[in-house]
């Protein structure tokens, strides 16, 4: 009797479909929502299904990869450490705009969601013709096609977030001059975070200076927050936070 029983719970089990694997794909595609998959399914097995608009901006595409949750939350846990201490240390050396700027900036990365953002090119394409990489999906993975952005946000340590009207060919150090940056700012660098995940900092000062250095529709520009002139230097938290800021995928439908 108990072996009927389990042998009839096997086949609810079976019928009722549990360990089903599901990937949702958003945004500028002619068919959203959710796709069954199979063990060892791959981005391309989906991008086709959902069919991303020849007009969506691919270069912002993002890949929430499930895999890569706990990861991203030890970096955002770290960011608010960082920020937390700078706060602290800015207040031991007197220094109130820079303690009430890492409060700030607490305060934004807090409401920042984990992602699990997977840097890749999601150019369906480059996926189709092998020019990128068609990688294994997870379950609970998410696909998100933006549609094209008409700005540059400039952030960090600047009076307050600015959106700047993107211009072709246009440098980063001009859209971060367009905004008011404090005098709490690093001014060597910048960080350049692009609609891709890609990040790289950038030399703006007169001895380091990249020319060139041009910037997408949808770009953030972190202007750093600057930590070596206190007693509790935070030597990792720019780089930290521009890597945390470029998990963020792009708005769905463009502002």
């Amino acid at each position: 009797m108990k072996r009927s029983n389990l042998f009839l719970l096997g086949l609810l089990l079976a019928g009722s479909g549990v360990g089903q694997a599901a990937v949702t794909v958003s945004g500028d595609v002619r068919s959203p929502g959710h796709f069954d998959i199979k063990p060892g399914a791959r981005l391309l097995d989906v991008i086709l299904r959902a069919q991303p608009n020849a007009e969506s901006y691919w270069l912002g595409a993002a890949w929430l990869h499930h895999s890569l949750l706990d990861k991203q939350a030890r970096l955002k846990a770290g960011v608010l450490f960082d920020l937390k201490l700078l706060q602290r240390g800015a207040l031991l050396d007197g220094k109130n705009t820079r303690a009430n700027l890492s409060a700030r900036l607490y305060e934004q990365v807090e409401q920042l969601p984990v992602t699990g953002r997977q840097v890749a090119v999601l150019d369906p394409i480059a996926v189709e013709t092998g020019f990128a990489r068609n990688s294994l999906l997870d379950d609970g993975d998410r696909l998100i096609y933006p549609a094209r952005p008409s700005t540059v946000e400039v952030l960090g340590a600047v009076a307050q977030p600015c959106h700047v009207p993107y211009r072709a060919l246009r440098e980063i150090r001009a859209y971060a001059q367009d905004c008011t940056v404090i005098d709490d700012a690093e001014r060597d660098y910048l960080w350049l975070i692009q609609p891709d995940g890609q990040v790289r900092r950038v030399g703006v000062a007169a001895w380091n200076r990249e020319d060139g250095v041009v910037a997408a529709p949808g770009s953030r520009i972190l202007v750093p927050i600057r930590s070596d002139d206190l007693e509790t230097p935070t030597p990792e938290l720019n780089q930290q936070l521009a890597e945390f800021l470029a998990t963020q995928p792009l708005a769905e439908v463009a502002p």
